[in-house]
């Protein structure tokens, strides 16, 4: 697995956590636990954005990094 195919699937990842988490909020009831949910959504997202724009910066400066669809 080359490192454009690891970041995108960590990518992804992060993506699935930030939903499950935004997923968990909606279902409590504790408003505690709904804060706790979004905060930590929103946490996982802003780590996301910044690998998300590592990736497109390394796919433009080496483009041997670029994942290709089959």
């Amino acid at each position: 697995m080359t490192i454009g195919q690891k970041m995108h699937q960590t990518l992804a990842s992060l993506e699935g956590a930030a939903a499950n988490l935004k997923t968990f909020a909606l279902e409590t009831q504790d408003k505690t636990a709904q804060q706790m949910f979004n905060d930590l959504s929103g946490q996982v997202e802003n780590i996301a954005n910044a690998l998300k724009g590592r990736v497109n910066y390394i796919e433009q400066q080496e483009p041997q990094y670029k994942v290709r669809q089959p």
